[in-house]
């Protein structure tokens, strides 16, 4: 029988898995802060994230508004990178499913997961995590799941979770406002109430720097949205993670409904509507000689934006690969800023050699990548920092980034003028605070470059005037054509079919 207060556990477990990465996320990557903070515990769980924009603070504010007693468990993530660990998996969940037992009576659970953890024994992460809670729980207790528009969505967890609500934003400025959404469903469910699924997975894939929510496709198939809401059907849109490599590796869509054919109504509306925007989802990259000729031109309003969307860290890239510096440097570029380069060597020696001081190095080049290489040159280092960076910008704000020790350094001795901010922990560089937390004021530069494939926009994008993604060497491919898949399904297509 449910209490007169809903007692709800909740737990957050995260990790977006690039299959073709090199280094994998142990324990320690999970324990660790970085773009979010460390492992929390217990009541760390809501204290430590109140406010901030994750699913898990969305869902604790909304729950306890509405009169639900929360019971936290854990809460971690770690940087993208290759696959999760056995050792982290199955200890991370040990810690879930402990805290589960030693709840007490529940009523609910609402966990915030991510829907593109593949570790190195389980394909699909969040499925094995979802069966391993229903082996302990049983098949009646409702369980609502936030995932990230990323996501790479399996029927599994379709069939254990009782509703899955995805981010709508990319970048993902909603990502507390997903969890609040899952409050209402699971106040319906807690009264008995039925949700009919439907679940549909489509025949191709989109780059991701192809799923920017406010261009096409992205922009039209969530505006599908809000009408089928208005007809009382629960619908989301997951674009898919394309750096994972197995079969539920594309976009699917989840329609909740009164009934299964209002459902499955739903859900076949999203799916056509996919493959009428197919076409639509192939978006040009510059290449490296083009995106040097563009910050080479000069320029008097606002600066040019390149993203060097193949080293994004967002995405399990190693944000130190230096095609895209290179070229700008040959070429003699001038006024440019770029971050942030992940080179915990060259940031020690920045602060050893201390502001204002010169040093040589061969920065970065160890992604592996082919064609990437370590940049030798003379830094003179322009400012120091401990790499404590609070976000002031929408999707993080309220949040407070670990970056190590961080230096901005500008290359001396060269005709090219760039400044580059490098760090010892690595981060996507998207808020400006990345660079203003060092002294930096990115307004004031001609071009600034980004390792990051959208999720800057949000910051960057009112400050620039035009946005480019630039096609350098790195570990998250988004020329999906040339990217060796093995274990996508026979069906699903890396391009857009023809004519």
């Amino acid at each position: 029988m449910m209490q007169a207060r809903p007692r709800i556990a909740i737990a957050g477990f995260q990790h977006e898995t690039n299959c073709f990465a090199t280094t994998k996320a142990g324990l320690a990557e999970f324990e660790m802060a970085d773009s979010w903070p460390a492992m929390l515990h217990g009541a760390e769980v809501i204290r430590e994230t109140r406010g901030m924009n994750l699913p898990i603070a969305g869902f604790a504010a909304a729950a306890e508004a509405a009169g639900m007693a929360l019971a936290p468990i854990l809460w971690c993530a770690a940087e993208p990178s290759a696959q999760v660990t056995d050792e982290a998996f199955d200890t991370i969940c040990g810690k879930l499913l402990d805290g589960l037992r030693a709840a007490g009576p529940l009523d609910g659970i609402f966990l915030d997961l991510h829907g593109a953890m593949v570790t190195e024994s389980h394909a699909d992460g969040e499925g094995e995590i979802l069966r391993r809670i229903r082996a302990l729980v049983g098949p009646d207790l409702p369980v609502v799941v936030s995932l990230d528009l990323h996501a790479n969505i399996s029927p599994a967890s379709v069939q254990l979770a009782d509703y899955i609500a995805i981010f709508r934003t990319y970048p993902h400025l909603d990502m507390g406002g997903t969890g609040a959404r899952c409050v209402p469903v699971l106040q319906r469910l807690l009264k008995g109430g039925t949700l009919y699924k439907a679940f549909r997975q489509m025949d191709y894939l989109i780059p991701l720097h192809a799923q920017y929510t406010d261009a096409t496709p992205g922009a039209a198939l969530y505006a599908a949205l809000p009408p089928l809401e208005e007809a009382g059907v629960l619908a989301d849109i997951a674009l898919g993670f394309t750096a994972a490599d197995f079969p539920d590796t594309r976009p699917s869509c989840v329609a909740y409904g009164d009934t299964a054919g209002a459902a499955a109504r739903a859900a076949d509306h999203i799916a056509a509507l996919f493959s009428a925007l197919e076409a639509q989802s192939a978006h040009p990259m510059l290449s490296l000689q083009e995106a040097a000729a563009i910050a080479c031109q000069p320029r008097a309003d606002k600066p040019v934006v390149l993203a060097d969307v193949q080293d994004n860290p967002g995405a399990g890239g190693t944000s130190d690969t230096t095609g895209l510096l290179a070229a700008l440097a040959e070429a003699g570029a001038q006024g440019v800023l770029m971050g942030l380069f992940h080179d915990p060597q060259a940031a020690a020696a920045a602060h050893e050699a201390g502001e204002g001081g010169i040093f040589r190095a061969a920065l970065g080049g160890r992604s592996g990548a082919v064609g990437d290489q370590p940049f030798e040159a003379a830094f003179q280092v322009v400012a120091l920092g401990d790499g404590t960076c609070r976000y002031t910008g929408e999707m993080y704000g309220g949040g407070v980034a670990t970056l190590g020790l961080t230096a901005a350094l500008r290359l001396h001795g060269s005709e090219a003028d760039i400044t580059l901010v490098v760090t010892s922990i690595r981060n996507q560089c998207l808020d400006l605070a990345h660079f203003t937390h060092i002294g930096l004021t990115p307004q004031g530069f001609s071009t600034i470059c980004v390792k990051s494939t959208a999720h800057f926009r949000a910051d960057f994008e009112p400050v620039a005037s035009a946005v480019y993604p630039v096609a350098a060497p790195g570990v998250f491919p988004c020329d999906l054509a040339k990217v060796p898949y093995r274990n996508l399904h026979p069906d699903v297509r890396t391009a857009p079919a023809k004519g």
